[in-house]
């Protein structure tokens, strides 16, 4: 048996609210033929999707653990439970959502913004969605926002399966395949041709139950000339017993179409979060990702952009801020397969109390991707001597005619910065949160105000108790 691995955490308390469990139905904990047959079953899976979990599973157990990034020692999947169902329903009603779900998902704002600032939401618990909705002015437009499941089974069906795991697929590494083997949950997205969404759409994905794993599948296809802001929030509870994520994002942007996804994650400190997303994007079309990760005990997380379509570009702005005992390795990968595409990475991550943060970038430009540029910026900053900070780029290029850049800086807080906040009147650990929040701008100003706040709260949160 694998040693498990207990990480003291701070006080969070608003995403820290643990429900008393009363799931209506989970499987045994651990992995194999039969507990994915069940999980299908469960799932009333058409014939070719059971078919595709089984024959992930059987990747998922030829290939091996990742061993270039942070240990995953401590994750023993015997011991973790891939399918907890919520005892409830999935609806379009927040009234009908259970009183002690419905508590945490307002306690963390969720009905709040969607009535301020967001066209739709999805809300998932544990294994489920409990709750989906969008507004009739967007449905109207023919926009197509529902959970993936009852996707599968519609009028969207070929759609799906034409696309469900195929820009990320089994094969692509050991925990792609296990998501393929138990998925469950997570949204589909279609926007129409030439179809402009002005307010976002959400999904809110809440791990309640210890020692579970969550596989939601987000699908969002972005057609011709349409545009979107998708925003996904994640959170759960601490546990002293390992948790698993192991989501997966797949997104396609057409033809001078643009998808922007942003995340914030904030998943407790016995978490795994090892999540595959990644975009495909055709002529003159635009994807940027914005990402803020916060929380889990390890991660293993690096969106991935193919530009495939001439002219087509792609933005990624990422805050990273890793703790004590926390090993956060996190950055971004772009392919360029075309003439004229253009790629730029800005990230920046923070460090403090012997928290490990590593950024790792990858810049392909192919010898079809003549007039090219990537550029990639990242800045780490460390808040003490005990606190890592890495970055390792790679940079494949194969052809002459490109111009790509890259730089990067790693450094302190400045103690003149510092005194002369305090010189101000203002205290030592509210003068480091300031510099601190300064830093990550960069992600914040790009987030709607609500997710900004929220953002700048966790930083603040973080913040606390970092000195000496």
């Amino acid at each position: 048996m694998k040693e498990k691995t207990y990480v003291e955490d701070i006080g969070r308390s608003v995403y820290d609210i643990r429900n008393e469990e009363k799931d209506a139905y989970r499987v045994k904990e651990g992995l194999t033929a039969a507990i994915v047959e069940q999980i299908s079953k469960e799932k009333k899976d058409p014939a070719w999707m059971q078919l595709f979990r089984l024959q992930s599973l059987q990747i998922y157990h030829e290939m091996e653990v990742p061993d270039w990034g942070p240990s995953l020692d401590g994750l023993n999947m015997d011991e973790i439970v891939t399918y907890v169902r919520p005892n409830t329903h999935m609806s379009a009603k927040w009234s009908e959502v259970p009183a002690e779900i419905k508590e945490t998902f307002e306690r963390l704002g969720i009905p709040q913004a969607e009535r301020k600032s967001l066209a739709g939401v999805g809300a998932q618990y544990d294994s489920e969605l409990v709750y989906h909705n969008v507004k009739a002015e967007v449905a109207e437009q023919g926009v197509v926002y529902t959970d993936l499941e009852s996707a599968l089974k519609g009028p969207y069906a070929d759609m799906i399966r034409k696309h469900f795991m195929k820009l990320v697929t089994p094969r692509d590494h050991k925990f792609a395949a296990l998501h393929g083997a138990v998925w469950s949950g997570g949204s589909f997205v279609y926007v129409p041709p030439g179809v402009s969404v002005e307010i976002p759409l959400q999904s809110y994905f809440r791990l309640n139950a210890p020692g579970a794993g969550q596989f939601e599948h987000t699908l969002i296809i972005v057609d011709e000339g349409a545009y979107l802001h998708f925003i996904e929030g994640c959170s759960a509870p601490k546990y002293n017993v390992a948790n698993l994520h192991a989501g997966c994002v797949e997104l396609y942007v057409g033809k001078n179409a643009k998808l922007r996804y942003s995340t914030i994650e904030n998943w407790s400190k016995n978490m795994y979060n090892l999540n595959t997303k990644r975009a495909k994007v055709e002529e003159g079309g635009t994807m940027e990702w914005v990402s803020g990760s916060f929380g889990s005990h390890v991660s293993y997380l690096y969106p991935m952009t193919i530009l495939n379509g001439e002219g087509s570009r792609m933005e990624f702005t990422g805050v990273t801020f890793a703790g004590k005992g926390q090993n956060l390795d996190t950055g971004a990968k772009v392919v360029h397969n075309a003439k004229r595409t253009a790629s730029y990475m800005n990230t920046r991550s923070i460090s403090k109390d012997g928290g490990i943060s590593t950024f790792r970038s990858s810049v392909v430009v192919n010898n079809q991707a003549k007039k090219s540029k990537s550029a990639v910026s990242c800045q780490s900053l460390m808040l003490d001597s005990a606190s890592r900070s890495d970055t390792i780029p790679a940079m494949d290029i194969r052809t002459q005619d490109a111009d790509i850049g890259h730089e990067a800086k790693i450094g302190r807080i400045s103690n003149e910065a510092v005194f002369y906040l305090m010189s101000r009147g203002i205290s030592e650990e509210d003068a480091r949160a300031m510099i601190v929040s300064g830093f990550a701008d960069n992600v914040s100003k790009e987030l709607p105000l609500e997710y900004a706040v929220e953002m700048n709260n966790l930083i603040t949160l973080e913040m606390k108790g970092s000195i000496g």
